[in-house]
């Protein structure tokens, strides 16, 4: 369990995030965030890849959205999207096996144009 000065701090560690909770705009667990997505340049953080559907991280699906879509909840100690687990599904995806997918400029255009965020390249 991390001390108050952590838990109060408007910073958090990438290992933190790694398997954080993701939740719907119903507050209902929808995910689990698998990694982040940072701009090697810019070194800012762009996209966040979350498993849904998944069992002991097995199976389920991925998906790669903007970081713009997330915020996080302090009551639900987790990230939230303002979607619902349906309209992620419908998102582009990808799986487990092809998860270079996230990488390529055709599956971020897609996924930017879905989420209606401007892409940031």
């Amino acid at each position: 369990m991390p001390d108050e000065k952590v838990r109060n701090s408007d910073l958090i560690g990438s290992d933190r995030v790694e398997g954080s909770a993701v939740y719907g705009r119903d507050g209902d667990k929808i995910g689990t965030v698998q990694r982040v997505m940072i701009e090697k340049r810019g070194g800012q953080a762009r996209d966040v890849e979350i498993s849904v559907g998944s069992f002991l991280g097995m199976g389920g699906e991925l998906h790669s959205l903007p970081w713009e879509r997330f915020d996080y909840n302090t009551e639900l100690d987790g990230y939230q999207l303002d979607v619902t687990e349906d309209e992620l599904r419908g998102a582009p995806t990808y799986s487990e096996t092809d998860r270079d997918t996230a990488y390529g400029r055709d599956y971020r255009t897609r996924s930017y144009e879905y989420w209606a965020v401007a892409p940031y390249w």
